[in-house]
């Protein structure tokens, strides 16, 4: 049972996606953040949960199996993470195929317009990219773009080579909200809309962001976030509240590099909010 003690952090990311430590090392830093219940939600795959797991046995914490699932509504991308896995689901099986391969396809079209609009190695910086292993993401661009000297940190690779308008900009359709999430929610204990506060969306339009994602079995919001301002805070537990949804917490940690938003580190759940931790109990 969660209690107001434990520290939670629902919301982290593996080498399996586009995080640097393995789950072992995500789990070790975490206990030494005093982390009590940890889940790790990598991108549109599960391949790091077992680690994560037998690590979380090893150090006396709770774990839950998650997933950040890459979803699209009214044109833009949307994320949903999964929590309380449950393995086997073929249809989530199916799904996250589905996304893998488009991921690949991506990252080779990335590759191409690299070599023919950047006048780089594309296919040099994607075979880099790739032998990272786990779920191919542009941020695993951005680091080969760094190492092999196109770009002096990942965030002028995205400047100068990634992002909207440059060179290698590909633009990625993923799976609808309506099609994605059904299948999340019924494979998973409680299915969480990631960072509402981030989404270039008008009042409005998250709010029917949120009626659709209830419709189609979304259970929580992430209310606490690391980074989360106190007024975006307030914004998304009044939609919660609206909308009748739990609250998340996490710190969607990525990197030990990225100083401010270590695992463990958000605000609490603002008053109102009932905690999802509490519908994992048994997951």
């Amino acid at each position: 049972m969660v209690t107001v003690h434990d520290r939670v952090d629902l919301h982290t990311h593996s080498r399996h996606s586009d995080g640097v430590l393995s789950p072992a090392d995500l789990v070790a830093l975490a206990v030494a953040r005093g982390v009590t219940l940890l889940a790790l939600t990598d991108h549109d795959t599960v391949a790091g949960c077992a680690e994560a797991r037998a690590a979380c046995d090893a150090a006396g914490i709770r774990f839950i199996a998650g997933i950040e699932l890459s979803t699209q509504w009214r044109g833009q991308a949307i994320h949903v993470i999964g929590l309380g896995i449950r393995a086997g689901a073929p249809a989530l099986a199916a799904h996250i195929a589905q996304i893998a391969q488009r991921r690949h396809e991506r990252i080779l079209a990335i590759g191409d317009r690299l070599a023919a609009r950047g006048r780089i190695a594309g296919h040099d910086v994607v075979a880099h990219a790739l032998a990272a292993g786990g779920v191919p993401t542009r941020m695993h661009l951005a680091r080969s773009l760094v190492a092999l000297g196109h770009a002096s940190d990942t965030q002028q690779a995205f400047d100068r080579w990634l992002g909207r308008g440059r060179p290698g900009h590909v633009p990625v359709e993923w799976p609808a909200l309506d099609e994605a999430l059904p299948r999340l929610a019924g494979a998973c204990r409680a299915a969480v809309l990631a960072h509402p506060h981030r989404y270039r969306l008008s009042g409005g339009a998250l709010r029917a962001l949120a009626a659709e994602f209830v419709a189609g079995g979304g259970a929580a919001l992430e209310v606490s976030m690391a980074g989360m301002s106190p007024g975006d805070q307030e914004r998304i537990a009044a939609l919660a509240r609206r909308h009748g949804l739990a609250g998340s917490a996490g710190s969607d940690f990525h990197d030990p590099a990225t100083r401010w938003n270590p695992p463990g580190r958000f605000a609490k759940l603002p008053g109102g909010i009932a905690p999802v931790a509490e519908r994992l109990d048994d997951a």
